[in-house]
This record gives structure tokens, C-alpha cells and sequence, in this order.
């Protein structure tokens, strides 16, 4: 059992909480309060930041001491909002959000997955009619294998986890959100995972 903070109980937040807290793990899933974000990265052995992107580096950085020596797993996709409320165009072009938080926290180990697929797939990978694909990027290989595990927790199958190397390589991830407007302004809100098919 592991102890977990997931930051933001919106759909993505609230899902993983709860799928996370079936699967054995102590699980504390808290809004944007930030007394009550603060405790809860405090205690927690791994924080999992569902936060809206545009906003997720100002407020982890003022975690930096409640973050000190944890895996950070950020989901979530830095971008400004479309005319229809749907993803536009990347904050961090030629960057990452994972990247950002890495640089501004250095004393923690931010891995980055979980952020190529509508957010009922991150929870159920299996009720796909293919199997889908998960990403890791981050520089710390330890905490990509304890995230391996919750991944698996979640219904992953190893088969279907790819690692791609450093924090760097986020970069590739997150723009892969560019995608997802475009995709559900053609298919409508059916699940789907932005996957390698070999």
C-alpha cells in the first residue's frame, strides 16, 4: 500500500483517486484549498498532479519543500483554451510542463504519463478494442518503476508501457495533445489513447 495525494478531484483527479484507492493504496484527493493541498503532499509518499495544466506550475512550486524527496506524476497537458473550450495551443512550445516542474523542483522526481488519452482510459485501459499505449518520461529510473507499478495497479499491462527516456522527452507527450481537439471534434468524447502500433 502506498500513500498517495492526487492534487484536483475534477474528472481526471477523481477517477484515478478512485481507482487507486480499489486497487489498495491510501489515497487523499484534494481540490485547489491550499492549506488542504499542502497537507496532503506532505504526507503522502507519491503526489500525482490532475491540476488544470495553465496553472500547475505556479502551484507546485509553492509545494517545494512538501514535494522534497517525493515522485511527482504529472498527467496533466499545459495549454491555453480553444474558441470551444477544448485544447489550443501549447504554453511551453519547444518545452514541456514536466520539464518546467523538474527545473523548478529539483529535489523531486517528476514523472510524466497518463496524458495521451481521454482521461476514462487512464483508469481502464483494457475496454479499448486495441491495446493502447502509456508513456514515462523522467530522469529518475526508480521512481519510473515504482509509477510502473501503480500503472499496472490501474490495469496496465507492461506490454503496453513505454518508456521513452528522460524528462526531455515529455515534450513529445504533451504535444500529442494537439491531437485530441481535433480527434473529438470528429469522433465526439468516445475514450481513445494516443498509441504506437507495431
Amino acid at each position: 500500500m502506498t500513500t498517495i495525494a492526487v492534487l484536483g478531484n475534477g474528472r481526471v483527479g477523481g477517477n484515478l483517486a478512485k481507482a487507486l484507492t480499489q486497487a489498495g493504496h491510501e489515497v487523499t484527493a484534494v481540490d485547489r484549498a491550499p492549506g488542504a493541498v499542502a497537507d496532503a503532499a506532505r504526507t503522502a509518499q507519491i503526489v500525482i498532479n490532475a491540476t488544470p495544466g495553465a496553472g500547475s506550475l505556479e502551484r507546485l512550486t509553492a509545494l517545494r519543500e512538501e514535494l522534497r524527496g517525493k515522485i511527482l506524476v504529472d498527467v496533466s497537458n499545459a495549454t491555453l483554451d480553444g474558441p470551444d473550450g477544448l485544447p489550443g495551443d501549447l504554453i511551453y512550445p519547444g518545452s514541456s510542463l514536466a520539464e518546467q516542474l523538474q527545473e523548478a523542483l529539483p529535489e523531486t522526481h517528476v514523472v510524466k504519463t497518463l496524458n495521451t488519452m481521454l482521461f476514462p482510459v487512464m483508469t481502464a485501459p483494457a475496454a479499448l478494442t486495441q491495446p493502447p499505449t502509456v508513456y514515462l518520461s523522467g530522469t529518475n529510473p526508480e521512481a519510473k518503476q515504482v509509477i510502473r507499478g501503480l500503472l499496472s495497479d490501474l490495469g496496465w499491462q507492461q506490454e503496453w508501457i513505454t518508456d521513452l527516456g528522460g524528462i526531455e522527452t515529455a515534450r513529445a507527450t504533451e504535444a500529442a495533445i494537439l491531437f485530441v481537439p481535433h480527434v473529438i471534434r470528429s469522433s465526439g468524447f468516445a475514450p481513445f489513447a494516443i498509441s504506437i502500433a507495431r
